[in-house]
């Protein structure tokens, strides 16, 4: 058991139309929380590159925490999260996402936030613990 699931998506190879379309990007991010469950609470924008490379960032506030996309337009990359608590799926969230979108070369990292050992609340954690990926999946 854990208190929320984190979605860390590494995207490659993506088209340089999306990679300069901050808007499009967080639109599909409102919508993809919203059919996925969650309640977006707030978005913001940043089109970057007039005294930096081009890209963007961009961030969907959700109750059920967040989903952010940082792109680096002239590598075709974005570093998109999904983060969410609850009964929300993340994993919901980025199939519609990339209904809309395509994302090229996705790879994901899955990580438990806060697990709970046998269904107890740990108070503290260990010195020298730590959370460990639950997976990595390369589509």
């Amino acid at each position: 058991m854990h208190k929320g699931r984190h979605l860390l998506i590494d995207c490659r190879n993506v088209s340089r139309d999306i990679c300069l379309n901050d808007q499009l990007v967080l639109e599909a991010m409102a919508r993809g929380a919203t059919r996925a469950g969650a309640t977006v609470i707030s978005q913001v924008r940043y089109h970057f590159g007039h005294n930096s490379a081009p890209g963007f960032t961009a961030m969907c506030l959700l109750d059920e925490s967040h989903c952010s996309a940082h792109c680096y337009a002239d590598l075709g990359l974005i570093a998109l999260d999904v983060f969410t608590c609850g009964d929300t799926d993340p994993n919901d969230v980025l199939r519609y996402i990339r209904e809309e979108i395509d994302l090229g070369d996705v790879s994901i990292l899955e990580m438990p936030r806060f697990p709970i050992p046998n269904g107890q609340p740990a108070l503290q954690e260990p010195a020298g613990s730590h959370c460990e990926a639950d997976q990595v999946i390369a589509l």
